[in-house]
């Protein structure tokens, strides 16, 4: 059973940075994708970021477009962990943010993810 467990949310101010990191247990890490998704209260849960297996040809990343420039995603294979660097913090990145792994490939689709971990909140200030 795979079992993931997210850290490093925290409160940041607007334009602040902080990195998550989400620690995998009990499967092969490396043959996951892996995803961070976020739920803002009252909103529903949205892909913020993916990467995908390291392949031959290296790994592929793929962001939201309200993320795309500020935030990165990375795996450490060695550590079972997937990080995500978030710069440039706005308010509107308020939220719980999970990660997820993924046996289907790299997507957006939160549906495709079977393996959660329980959320970090991260509260970014104006």
């Amino acid at each position: 059973q795979v079992q993931l467990v997210e850290s490093g949310g925290g409160l940041v101010q607007a334009g602040g940075s902080l990195r998550l990191s989400c620690a995998s247990s009990g499967g092969t890490f490396s043959t996951y994708a892996m995803g961070w998704f976020r739920q803002a209260p009252g909103k529903e849960r949205e892909f913020v970021a993916a990467i995908s297996s390291i392949s031959w040809s290296g790994v592929n990343t793929y962001y939201a477009d309200s993320v795309k420039g500020r935030f990165t995603i990375s795996r450490d294979n060695a550590k079972n962990t997937v990080y995500l660097q978030m710069n440039s913090l706005k308010p509107e990145d308020t939220a719980v943010y999970y990660c997820a792994a993924s046996t289907r490939g790299a997507t957006m689709n939160l549906n495709q993810y079977g393996y959660w971990g329980q959320g970090t909140q991260v509260t970014v200030s104006s």
